[in-house]
Formats: C-alpha cells, structure tokens, sequence
C-alpha cells in the first residue's frame, strides 16, 4: 500500500478522483443525474480514500450537509473526488466533491459538497485505530484549510 511504504499517510496519498457518464440509466424524470446516483458514486470514492489511508476496510459512519446546487445533464460527466482532511481515533473525515464536467471542453462546474465520515473495521466489524494524518504540501494545506472551512 502506497501510505505505508512512506510511513505516516499524507493528505496527498488520499486524495482520488473518478468519471461517470451520465447515461439514460442514471438519470431522473427530468433527465438530469439522480441524486441517489451521485450519492452511491460519492460513498463509494469516499471509502475508498479513507481505506487508501487507513490500510483498513472503512464503513459509512455519518454524512454532513450533502446538498445538490445544480444538476447534472444526461450526457455530461460527473467528476467526483474526495481526500481525507481529518482522522480521528477510529474515524476519517473524507471531503468529497462532484463536478458537471462537458465531456467535449473539459469545462467544470461544482455541483455538490459534502463530508463523510468512515469507521475503519476489522474483518469482525469492531473498530480499529486508523494512523495519524499528515499534511506534506502547500496543496495538501490548501485542501484541508478549504474542507475545515466548508465545515464551519
């Protein structure tokens, strides 16, 4: 795993990002991405970020504040990602992020916000420690600063 071989895990290492097509299966009666399906594709890059950090299989624990501020048109891209910003003792606080992306011009326009927060477990489902969190870069920095400041 690529945070052990460094030690301690950055903020850097968490950080994942992924596309999903908008096709007619995704879509609402108003042919826009159902909310439901941006929320799965958000849990599911959110997860995985808190497991690249902890080494641990991670759970949904929480979510704050998950508004929907413009739609997603049938066609467009969803952009998500998500990086963890805080740990706590058995917990990761993941800020994760989707974008209308026009698949032609690469042009990108925030849709949604959130934080999840994930339990690390072990394979019984009891909770684990997850390591500490560590910030390496101006960028790492930036990221956390702008994910404590959407929380507060």
């Amino acid at each position: 795993m690529a945070c052990e071989a460094h030690g301690v895990p950055t903020l850097s290492e968490t950080y994942l990002e992924n596309r999903f097509r908008v096709q007619p299966n995704d879509a609402n009666n108003v042919e826009t991405l159902h909310g439901g399906n941006l929320m799965k594709w958000l849990d599911e890059i959110g997860a995985m970020s808190a497991m690249r950090f902890s080494g641990e299989t991670c759970v949904t624990a929480g979510v704050d504040d998950l508004s929907f501020h413009r739609p997603i048109p049938l066609g467009d891209t969803a952009l998500v990602e998500a990086y963890v910003y805080e740990a706590g003792r058995t917990s990761a606080t993941v800020r994760v992020q989707a974008w209308r992306e026009d698949p032609r011009t690469g042009e990108t326009e925030r849709t949604t916000e959130s934080s999840f927060t994930f339990v690390a477990v072990e394979d019984g489902g009891s909770p684990v420690e997850v390591p500490e969190l560590t910030v390496e870069t101006d960028e790492g920095e930036r990221l956390r600063e702008e994910a404590l400041d959407a929380n507060s």
